[in-house]
C-alpha cells in the first residue's frame, strides 16, 4: 500500500470532529439543563447535537414525554429562552474558536417509530378480513 492510498481524506477528519464537537455539546447542554430552574425542561433529554463543518450553527435534538406537537413547542421555547446562557456555558467549557449558535429542535424519530410499530402491532391483531 502506498504511502499516499493511507492518508485520511480531510473530510473524513472534518465529519469526526464535526462528531467529536457534536457529542461535547450534546453533554455540556444536558448538565447545564439539570441546573436550570425551568419546569418546561424537567423532563427532556437531549439526544444528540449535528454541528455544521464550519461550527457555526449545532442542532440540538430533544425529546420530551409530551406527546404532542404543543409540548414539543413549550420545550422548544423554553430552550430558546435559556440559548444565550447553554451557547456561554458551551463557549466556557470547550476550546473551540468560536462558539456555534444553537438551535433546537425536536427529534421525532423515536415518536415515529412508535407509532409506526403500534400499527404493525394493530395489523397483526386485526387480520385482512378478505382472507
Amino acid at each position: 500500500m502506498t504511502r499516499r492510498a493511507r492518508r485520511v481524506h480531510p473530510d473524513h477528519r472534518s465529519d469526526h470532529r464535526t462528531a467529536r464537537v457534536g457529542e461535547l455539546i450534546r453533554r455540556i447542554v444536558a448538565e447545564s439543563m439539570e441546573e436550570l430552574d425551568e419546569d418546561r425542561l424537567a423532563m427532556v433529554s437531549v439526544t444528540g447535537v449535528d454541528v455544521d463543518r464550519d461550527l457555526h450553527r449545532a442542532v440540538v435534538w430533544f425529546t420530551s414525554l409530551g406527546d404532542t406537537e404543543e409540548d414539543d413547542l413549550a420545550v422548544a421555547e423554553a430552550f430558546e429562552e435559556h440559548a444565550r446562557h447553554l451557547r456561554r456555558t458551551v463557549g466556557d467549557q470547550t476550546r473551540l474558536r468560536r462558539t456555534p449558535e444553537l438551535v433546537f429542535r425536536p427529534d421525532t424519530v423515536l415518536r415515529s417509530a412508535e407509532r409506526i410499530e403500534r400499527l404493525l402491532d394493530q395489523m397483526a391483531v386485526d387480520p385482512d378480513p378478505g382472507d
